[in-house]
């Protein structure tokens, strides 16, 4: 019944976009449980060991601990919205100069709207910063969910899942899709690192994140099943 169900929605685009606004409603009801958790302070004993125990590990005197610190703000830096909108306007570039205009106004509007939800329900559960370790890198507001986790998670696993439909071997489509993740993961790690987010913070940007590219991917292959984002045969 399973695999019936996976040929169903391999072969029927409409059906899988259905599908996925399932599966992201569920992750959305588990994000805000999530919230009401943190919101009860349910989850503040081991948010906070965990930090403790992250930042004591940091501190070890040492050259690795050295590099892993200088390492950690790279790969922070890697998530920040200067960072991402750059990111999004090369790729867009690039596909405005072989035409593909309805492919980049896709990639816009999902990197919008996705960082537009992503505030709202920062704005909505208003949690602050932990204040249970130094903060070793900048912030801007509210804590949760992380807004470097959701936001890399947006950016990169959707354009990992667009460039991925475009190659030909399966080989090479895990492996983008794989590097997108493993990037999306070191960001939201080094904000714990960093101690500038509660490790649920960073959990329910991950999951924000993901559902949101995953819904974006579905979509774009709904909207390529009737020929809206390329001509016919376009695509590989």
């Amino acid at each position: 019944m399973t695999i019936r169900i996976l040929q169903t929605l391999r072969t029927r685009p409409d059906r899988a976009l259905l599908a996925a606004f399932g599966v992201v409603a569920a992750l959305l009801l588990f994000v805000l449980h999530i919230a009401s958790e943190v919101g009860a302070g349910d989850t503040d004993a081991y948010d906070s060991a965990i930090l403790r125990g992250i930042r004591a590990a940091a501190e070890r005197p040492g050259p690795v601990t050295h590099a892993v610190r200088l390492a950690m703000q790279d790969f922070t830096a890697l998530g920040d919205m200067t960072t991402l909108t750059l990111v999004v306007i090369l790729v867009v570039g690039g596909l405005l100069i072989v035409r593909k205009v309805a492919m980049a106004g896709f990639l816009v509007g999902a990197s919008v709207l996705g960082t537009l939800s992503v505030e709202l329900l920062k704005a909505l559960v208003d949690r602050p910063r932990p204040n249970v370790v130094a903060h070793w890198a900048t912030f801007s507001h509210a804590s949760f969910p992380s807004g470097h986790a959701a936001d890399s998670a947006i950016v990169y696993l959707t354009l990992a899942a667009l460039v991925a439909r475009s190659v030909e071997t399966r080989a090479l489509r895990v492996y983008i899709l794989a590097a997108a993740m493993l990037l999306t993961l070191l960001i939201g790690l080094s904000r714990l690192y960093l101690g500038v987010h509660w490790p649920t913070d960073v959990l329910a940007g991950w999951i924000v994140g993901a559902g949101w590219a995953f819904l974006a991917a579905t979509a774009a292959w709904w909207l390529q099943a009737r020929h809206a984002l390329e001509a016919p045969g376009a695509e590989r």
